[in-house]
């Protein structure tokens, strides 16, 4: 009945999931007889304790049933069957590409990520970690993280910023969570609009109110952020998303004079700094007012998406509610990550990544503005990974989005990131270029 290859370990589990597999397909009806213990043993050269175990193994998940003196048959089990085919079926399929060219999405080609030195710098943390690795991550992180990270913020950025104050966080999302338990929940929060949907879906999801502030080639109008009553504004001032604006610095220090004017802060997210192609960074705003901003930063877009690891700098009153609210819980990120971050950092590879990852994208850039030269007016501020595209002539926004699709591209515009109605944003693809490949 039975021809089934076990191999030399496991073999009673290997028999289990055999038997098991066969049921779940269908082929193994309801009702059907196994064979006995004995007989089954002998056909596949095993012991019959081997198929003694098999057989209880698959009684215990309900499997099979048993008569006394007639064996074991199986049960009905069709509903879970189909159940478990779809989803072996999806976890194993290949996702199948649906577009020649995804200029939404936008990963680091994997070609750029550095997997020889990580490799080489996971192989020393165990060396040199061992059984540190294994313990109790303190709140905030590990502090030979922290301060890796707050030496290269200096190197990179001019912060100067105190490595306990740091915060790591298992990404962007996770942090903006944390946010909200510092602030509160009946804080209200301004974010950008066109914007960045998942900052105020994740606000939303944390219990806290939110509330869109139109932004303009100048970064978020702060005229009208001081008129919806906000505590606290998010903003991307070095290249906002999906705009590009950059926010100067007049328009900083009022942003700064208006978290001054009360109990308000400012949450600067600098998610994609380190990506300015042309020229030094920008100065910070954390640097203009480091008690009224929150600083934070992920390594999604220098890394790898499936980094999730990010940071926050935080003032110092807000350092202190931090550990007041978490100094008995331990950080979600393993510290296996982390020491292997931090010797990237240390070892200066991350700069070394970056640069060559800022010479690749200026060859992406240039072909991408060759081949759109004529077609449409592009708006490229030299920062960031995605640059906007004009198209007067077109009819609308669909019209833009369809005739890319047709063309096998997958692309979105302005008014796709609109959080609340606002004009001056029609025939404007958005070109997130850092996933394309020269």
């Amino acid at each position: 009945m039975f021809n089934f290859k076990l191999g030399k370990k496991n073999k009673y589990y290997t028999l289990y999931s055999e038997i098991r597999k066969e049921i779940l397909r269908g082929k193994l009806k309801e009702g059907t007889k196994l064979p006995s213990k004995r007989s089954l043993a002998e056909d596949l050269g095993v012991s019959v304790v081997t198929v003694q175990l098999a057989y209880e193994q698959l009684f215990a998940e309900g499997y099979v049933r048993t008569e006394e003196r007639k064996g074991y048959f199986v049960e009905r089990v069709e509903s879970i069957a189909a159940t478990v085919e779809s989803r072996k079926k999806t976890l194993c399929e290949p996702q199948k590409k649906q577009y020649k060219i995804d200029l939404v999405k936008g990963s680091t080609p994997a070609h750029m990520f550095p997997f020889s030195t990580w490799a080489k710098l996971i192989r020393l943390v165990l060396a040199d970690c061992g059984e540190h690795l294994l313990e109790r991550v303190p709140c905030g992180g590990d502090y030979e993280l922290k301060s890796a990270i707050s030496d290269y913020l200096y190197r990179s950025r001019g912060i100067d910023a105190d490595p306990e104050r740091i915060i790591i966080g298992a990404g962007s999302e996770h942090l903006y969570g944390v946010i909200v338990q510092l602030l509160g929940r009946d804080t209200l929060f301004a974010v950008e609009n066109p914007g960045y949907g998942k900052i105020s879906s994740t606000y939303s999801l944390n219990g806290a109110k939110w509330v869109a502030v139109d932004v303009d080639e100048r970064g978020m109008n702060i005229e009208k952020l001081a008129s919806v009553g906000a505590d606290a504004a998010h903003v991307s001032p070095s290249h906002q998303f999906p705009t590009g604006a950059v926010m100067p610095v007049s328009v900083r220090s009022k942003l700064i004079n208006w978290a001054e004017r009360g109990e308000r802060f400012v949450i600067e997210d600098d998610y994609d700094s380190e990506f300015r192609l042309f020229g030094k960074p920008l100065e910070s705003t954390y640097a203009l007012c480091p008690e009224k901003v929150i600083y934070m930063n992920t390594f999604s877009k220098s890394l790898a998406p499936s980094m999730r690891l990010g940071y926050m700098v935080l003032p110092a009153a807000l350092y202190e509610k931090y550990m007041s609210l978490f100094s008995t819980s331990a950080n979600i990120v393993p510290l296996f990550e982390q020491k292997a971050l931090a010797a990237m950092l240390n070892g200066g590879h991350f700069e070394r990544h970056i640069s060559r990852l800022k010479n690749y994208y200026r060859g992406v850039r240039k072909k991408l503005l060759e081949r759109l030269d004529g077609i449409c007016e592009v708006r490229d501020t030299g920062s960031g990974l995605h640059v906007i595209a004009k198209f007067p002539q077109a009819k609308d926004d669909g019209e833009i989005k369809a005739q890319a699709l047709s063309r096998g591209v997958n692309i979105r515009c302005l008014s796709d990131y609109l959080l609340s109605p606002m004009e001056g944003v029609e025939k404007c693809a958005v070109i997130n270029y850092s996933g394309l490949t020269l």
